[in-house]
């Protein structure tokens, strides 16, 4: 990331340098993306009737209503269940990802966005 960090410092850099580290990290999170389309993550309803697993995609995978806990469920109420089992997992998978892309980006919390361009694309947003 030499190359970046001279253009975060407000230096030219080289660009042929930086085009290789952008490349290199674009390879890195191409892999990273296909590891996570291959990860699993469950959710499940409040009440624990329904659980669910998507893939790193976002695709239902798995379904599970345990009948033992339909007792005093009707239809509306299991319906209900079965998207919020389903939205817990898509947000476990959403958090996954997040984490995924922060470490890949270098999240740095004294950077602006956590982006270590971003000062260098606000300079020159602002000076033209």
């Amino acid at each position: 990331m030499r190359e970046i960090n001279a253009f975060l410092q407000g230096r030219e850099g080289d660009v042929a340098g930086l085009v290789r580290e952008i490349s290199a990290w674009t390879t890195t999170l191409s892999a990273t993306m296909d590891e996570l389309a291959r990860e699993r993550m469950d959710g499940a309803d409040a009440r624990g009737v329904v659980t669910a697993t998507v893939s790193g995609e976002g695709r239902l995978l798995r379904l599970n209503i345990d009948s033992r806990k339909l007792d005093g469920l009707d239809h509306v109420e299991l319906a209900a269940a079965v998207k919020e089992a389903i939205g817990a997992a898509k947000a476990a998978m959403g958090d996954r990802l997040t984490e995924i892309t922060e470490s890949l980006a270098g999240t740095d919390p004294a950077v602006p966005g956590g982006d270590p361009l971003a000062p260098h694309i606000q300079r020159v947003l602002r000076e033209g």
